[in-house]
């Protein structure tokens, strides 16, 4: 696995020898440079790989995202406002090509150079919008650029463009991308106010399908334990506060059904032909779903039986199915929900779910991990599971995805709940080939091997447990 890094300036200077020295044509130039640095195992991810326009006496060409930082810049020291908005939309395409543009970019003092034009046009909402739209495209993958003036300058956005909604979903991409992995940024920004700000956009912009599903998401990942760098997050900390301090199980559900809606049902939610956005919504309730009683409450509220319709009514949008099942198995974390969703008819309509899409490895993990939530302490429930043909469903996801450990592991997980407390269940599933496919995942996925033994010694089978250390002293073998 490559590990070494290059800088640009070292990449183009080799690709300019290729080009002048070895009269080499550009691309077979670039060809080269980029194999012989690979050959040396150099991760080339951060170095822009373009070819220069490159001759004897112009070495010191720019990139073109180079060059129209160097414009911005110059409009910038002259003020020149709509210079600089034109600058800005180029430097946003240009960020937007890859993460090597933004890094050598970065490199170049521009997120220095973002940050004041934004500043500049603090006043003019359409002109901040360019700024804050390059700003956004800069952090993206580099969050460590954003410092404690980046942090006041998007939420002084939210405190003085409260009606923008255009402005505020750019903005909320921003903080997005400066909180993915950045533990730091996450506490700063809860710390400065940020988590009433995103709710209360929800709320004011509860038709916009860009606000809130911008605002969605930065509620979303500011319940991420992501950042390696730190070794206790504020993930709970932060889930706790949004339900608790800013009502936000209700702004979202109520933004999911319709803004300022009561009923789960009766009225249509205002992105019914929008799933990504009911996708983000549906996800960031499964992040909130960290306590007891924060389960029950989205079932109070009418999330559940919400999400029940719109799984019935939207069963062929895959992503949202996705989501939709990751949500029951969140809140079925508490056992009266889980007879909630059981009596909602939620059984029937995730297996149902699990067959229209049986391709897709991400809803057969989702699918079997919910299922075996429901059957978790659950006797009854398991009954329902059985008698829906969820046995046999479960074996045919992990026929159709034997290489997808997440796959395997949760179906094993649902095979040995639902004889858990069920064993005469164990002969009708045994019989439909579970043995086979559960010991077939043991022996194929070193991470799956626990799950597999707990269902095999569940369901009856022979099993060998080796004991691998008894406790007494005694000599050691060499």
């Amino acid at each position: 696995m490559a590990s070494r890094r290059i800088t640009q300036e070292t990449f183009d200077s080799v690709v300019r020898e290729n080009m002048i020295e070895f009269e080499m044509e550009p691309e077979e130039a670039l060809k080269e440079a980029i194999q012989q640095f690979e050959s040396q195992g150099v991760d080339l991810v951060n170095v822009v790989k373009t070819v220069q326009n490159f001759t004897s006496d112009d070495s010191n060409r720019k990139h073109h995202v180079l060059q129209v930082l160097d414009a911005l810049q110059k409009a910038l020291d002259m003020l020149a406002l709509d210079e600089m908005e034109e600058h800005l939309t180029h430097f946003t395409e240009q960020c937007s090509l890859n993460f090597a543009h933004r890094h050598l970019a970065a490199e170049k003092s521009a997120y220095s150079t973002v940050l004041s034009s934004c500043r500049t046009m603090m006043s003019d909402g359409q002109r901040l919008l360019k700024g804050v739209q390059a700003l956004a495209a800069l952090l993206d993958g580099q969050p460590d650029l954003l410092d404690l003036e980046g942090q006041h300058l998007l939420l002084d956005i939210l405190k003085q463009h409260q009606e923008l909604a255009v402005l505020n979903a750019a903005t909320f991409r921003a903080i997005h991308h400066s909180c993915l992995k950045h533990e730091q940024n996450r506490q700063d920004l809860v710390q400065r106010g940020m988590l009433p700000l995103l709710t209360g956009a929800i709320v004011r912009h509860g038709t916009s399908a860009d606000v809130v599903r911008e605002a969605a998401g930065v509620l979303r990942v500011m319940t991420y334990d992501d950042d390696i760098r730190v070794p206790f997050g504020h993930a709970h900390d932060h889930a706790k506060m949004i339900v608790m301090e800013n009502n936000g199980l209700r702004v979202i559900i109520e933004a999911a059904k319709g803004s300022g809606t009561n009923s789960p049902v009766e009225s249509e939610s205002a992105f019914t032909e929008n799933p990504t956005v009911l996708s983000e919504l549906c996800c960031t309730l499964s992040r909130l779903a960290v306590r007891n009683e924060f389960c029950q409450d989205i079932v109070d509220l009418g999330g559940l039986n919400f999400m029940v319709a719109l799984l019935a009514d939207c069963i062929e949008h895959r992503e949202l199915v996705r989501q939709v099942l990751g949500a029951f198995r969140a809140i079925a974390g508490n056992d009266e929900v889980k007879d909630a969703i059981v009596n909602a008819g939620g059984t029937d309509l995730i297996m149902l779910a699990m067959n229209r899409h049986m391709g897709s490895p991400q809803v057969c993990e989702q699918g079997c991990a919910a299922l075996s939530m429901l059957a978790l302490r659950k006797p009854e429930n398991c009954r329902v599971i059985m008698e829906a043909g969820g046995a046999f469903l479960t074996l045919q996801a992990m026929k159709s995805h034997l290489a997808e450990v997440n796959v395997q592991k949760q179906a094993c997980m649902l095979l040995r709940n639902l004889v858990a407390r069920k064993p005469d269940f164990s002969q009708s599933i045994l019989e439909l080939g579970a043995e086979v496919l559960i010991r077939q995942a043991k022996a194929t996925h070193q991470d799956c091997e626990d799950l597999a033994k707990a269902a095999l010694r569940d369901l009856g089978c022979n099993l060998e447990l080796r004991e691998l250390w008894t406790g007494q002293k005694g000599d050691i073998s060499r």
